[in-house]
């Protein structure tokens, strides 16, 4: 009986020790800090890999093997989602969403709220909690993909939104100052890209500022 007792608790502690390495492996690989979730994949690879974990440590009728190929096979699949998000624009969309403008020249753009799935309760608290208390001070409110509100009030040169983000132009940004994706484009062509080239580009003292994916990816300077 004793060694029978042991063996369980061996086979437990084993299998917390190879779920304990799945986590660390999988943050590191995603490139990520901490469990934090940012976006839907994060908050599954937490949730599923913390059921795969609870579901299977007591159960004794499943063996190290199996758990070990389930946890790989999870691992697979959180990787390449990520590997698909961070490459394919349209995917991304589809998986991850895309951060939605809620508040616009002082007006909440209630089609955008309800198809967010935000209330305006909702709405209301995290005006409050960010300090607002008059919405016409709002020049835009952007409800992230994590849920958070960032609020750009009227005047405020503080933020600053990128013009391009892995490759995409951010459109509503080039509207904020006043300019159009042809004037983007001949400022990126001047410094040799596109904005399939860039990985971020910011508006920062009347100039456009590039930092660019690897030189292979990057158009030759005319």
């Amino acid at each position: 009986m004793p060694d029978m007792l042991q063996g369980l608790y061996l086979n437990t502690a084993l299998k917390l020790l190879m779920g304990f390495i799945t986590f660390v492996v999988q943050i590191q690989l995603a490139g990520k800090g901490n469990l934090a979730p940012s976006t839907i994949v994060d908050q599954m690879q937490n949730f599923v890999l913390g059921g795969i974990i609870g579901g299977v440590i007591y159960n004794q009728d499943i063996s190290l093997l199996q758990f070990f190929n389930v946890l790989l096979i999870w691992t697979l699949i959180v990787l390449s989602s990520k590997y698909l998000t961070n490459h394919h624009p349209l995917i991304k969309k589809w998986i991850d969403g895309t951060p939605v403008l809620v508040v616009h020249h002082g007006q909440v753009l209630v089609d955008n709220a309800t198809k967010a799935g935000i209330s305006a309760n909702d709405l209301s608290y995290k005006l409050r909690t960010s300090g607002v208390a008059d919405i016409r001070e709002v020049e835009r409110a952007i409800l992230e993909l994590n849920g958070q509100l960032t609020i750009v009030k009227r005047g405020d040169t503080s933020i600053k939104f990128p013009l391009v983000l892995d490759g995409q132009i951010a459109f509503d940004t080039l509207e904020d100052i006043h300019k159009d994706e042809d004037w983007l484009r001949r400022e990126l062509a001047e410094q040799g890209y596109e904005p399939e080239n860039v990985y971020m580009a910011n508006y920062l003292d009347d100039r456009v500022v590039v930092a660019a994916y690897a030189r292979g990816r990057s158009l030759p300077k005319k």
